[in-house]
Formats: C-alpha cells, structure tokens, sequence
C-alpha cells in the first residue's frame, strides 16, 4: 500500500501547488525559470509547467495500474524534482519583482548614461566642424581648402549620425517613462 500513499501524497502537494499558483499562473515573465531537463513545456507562465506536472502525475498512475516498476520509479523521482522546482519559484516571486523592478531601473540609467555620451559626442563634433571652419578660412592653396571641406564634410556626416541617434535615444527615454 505504499505506493498508493506515495501518490496520494504527491497528488496533495500537486492540490497545494495549484491553490498556490491561482494567482501567478498568468503572470508572464521574460526568462526562462527552470531547466529544459527539468521540464519539457516551455512556457513564459508557470501555469504552463503546473500543466505538465499534472500530466506526469496521470502518466505515474497509468504505470502503477500497468504495475510498470521502471516508469513508475522514474515518473515519482522526476514529479517530486519538479514540484519541488516549482515551489521555490513560487516562494521567489516577490524577489522576482524586485529584480524586474531593478532591471527597469538600471535600463534607464544605462539609456540616460548614453544620453550624456551622445550629448559629449556631438559637441565635441561641433567644436571639431568650428575649428576647422576657422582653419579653412586662413588657408591659401586651394589643396589645403579641399582638405578641409572634405573634413569638414565627414564631420558633417558623424554630427548627422550622432543627431539621430540622440533622437532615438530620447524616443527610448520618453517611450520608457509613459510606460512605467
């Protein structure tokens, strides 16, 4: 008779898991929380692997009404492993929020941080497009004028770029604060 208190038992912690994840098993999350050896389904919500678990445990039943020893060892050793996995990611959701809370954060301030880089770059662009204005300007040849025009072109073209890319970096920065 112990296998059948083996599964009434592993059926009580699948019944605790479900009232557990009544409230998580929507929630999307971005990364993958648990081993591909642990489980098969792939899921961006934990409901999905509740899913499997549930499954496995009718499979565990089948074998023990097939008196199937090997599957039987195997299916009670993986549900226990999974179960287990599933409640210390259950216990880990307020960290979770946390650390999603965290990653916004510091996506700001990394898109703030190349905001300033941006900023630096493009006036050091105007700077270099001034000074050699002023150089072009007290050139006599005209080798020396050219050379300078085609600096003065390229630099043109960096400030272009640069310009553009501070404008997106803005969007990024305005997107990210209507969101939150």
């Amino acid at each position: 008779m112990g296998i059948q208190n083996l599964l009434g038992a592993l059926e009580k912690q699948i019944n605790m898991l479900e009232k557990e994840l009544a409230s998580l098993s929507d929630i999307p999350f971005s990364a993958a929380r648990f081993d591909q050896s642990l489980f098969h389904h792939h899921s961006n919500k934990l409901g999905g692997y509740l899913l499997e678990i549930k499954q496995n445990m009718k499979q565990l039943k089948s074998c023990v009404a097939d008196n199937r020893a090997e599957p039987v060892k195997f299916l009670a050793e993986r549900l226990v492993i999974q179960i287990e996995g599933l409640k210390r990611e259950i216990a880990t959701q307020t960290l979770r929020k946390q650390e999603d809370k965290f990653e916004r954060h510091s996506q700001e301030r990394d898109l703030y941080q190349r905001l300033a880089e941006h900023q630096d770059y493009e006036r050091r662009l105007i700077a270099m497009v001034d000074d050699r204005e002023l150089q072009l300007n007290k050139q006599i040849t005209q080798a020396d004028k050219y050379k300078l025009q085609k600096e003065i072109a390229a630099l043109a073209g960096r400030l272009t770029r640069c310009r553009q890319a501070l404008m997106r970096i803005e969007k990024s920065i305005e997107k990210q604060e209507h969101s939150d």
